[in-house]
């Protein structure tokens, strides 16, 4: 394997990062015998930017990405380009539609996928990512994401708790979700420019992170349950936050 590639499987993930963002795809490979009209949209997308593509047994595809549903489709991908957070910070224009999403070390692969997916749906401008303790964007993210990683910016920070400082400068208010926080989900008004933190799967938010924030948004929970996924989460503040959005459109 080429420690300057990564590699995403799947149809779809790899159709809709061709038609994306083909100048990341290096090369497919696609397994002998597969039907040809099946994956003809992929052949034709390599063609038309002029990626290579090698027909392989589909012990090759599991040498590449081991036993998961390769659908007989594997593309080599060069090295996720994270956004710079400072370079980001100076190109924006943030306004009462603008909104990013903090995460605070989510860990879970299938987490991350599904949350870049929520936000690129929701219209979500950014999200921003801290440098360590952090899940890559790896085969499984743009597995989970459906292909949709590359439809907005993920900016890389060093320090998340400097970075939650710099965007207050920016005239962002930063909203952490936590069970104990004193402000519903649905009371809250989103009408100037919001950073939502996303916390840890396990741990929640960091103390220090909590600090940093403007105020903390609960999401009310019935029947006893405590908590809910991390992804979950997500898509219900990238979905409230959009509604209100909307409604003032």
């Amino acid at each position: 394997m080429d420690d300057q590639n990564q590699f995403i499987y799947g149809r779809k993930p790899v159709e809709e990062l061709l038609k994306t963002n083909p100048q990341q795809v290096d090369k497919v490979f696609l397994k002998k015998g597969v039907g040809s009209s099946s994956l003809s949209k992929i052949s034709d997308l390599c063609s038309k930017n002029r990626i290579p593509v090698v027909d392989v047994p589909g012990s090759k595809l599991f040498d590449l990405v081991g036993r998961v549903n390769d659908q007989g489709v594997v593309a080599a991908i060069s090295q996720v380009e994270y956004v710079d957070f400072e370079d980001w910070l100076v190109s924006i224009k943030p306004d009462n539609k603008t909104a990013v999403l903090l995460l605070d070390e989510i860990e879970d692969p299938h987490n991350f996928g599904a949350i870049l997916r929520t936000a690129a749906a929701s219209g979500i401008s950014a999200i921003i990512v801290p440098k360590h303790r952090q899940a890559p964007v790896n085969a499984t993210v743009f597995k989970t994401s459906a292909g949709t990683a590359g439809r907005i910016p993920i900016v890389r920070a060093v320090n998340l708790n400097q970075a939650m400082l710099q965007l207050k400068e920016n005239q962002f208010w930063i909203a952490g979700l936590d069970m104990d926080g004193t402000s519903m989900l649905w009371e809250q008004t989103f009408d100037v420019p919001m950073a939502f933190v996303i916390g840890n799967e396990g741990r929640g938010m960091r103390k220090k992170t909590g600090e940093h924030c403007d105020f903390l948004l609960s999401i009310p929970m019935e029947n006893g349950v405590e908590s809910l996924n991390a992804s979950v989460s997500a898509a219900l503040v990238c979905y409230e936050w959009q509604k209100q959005r909307m409604n003032r459109s």
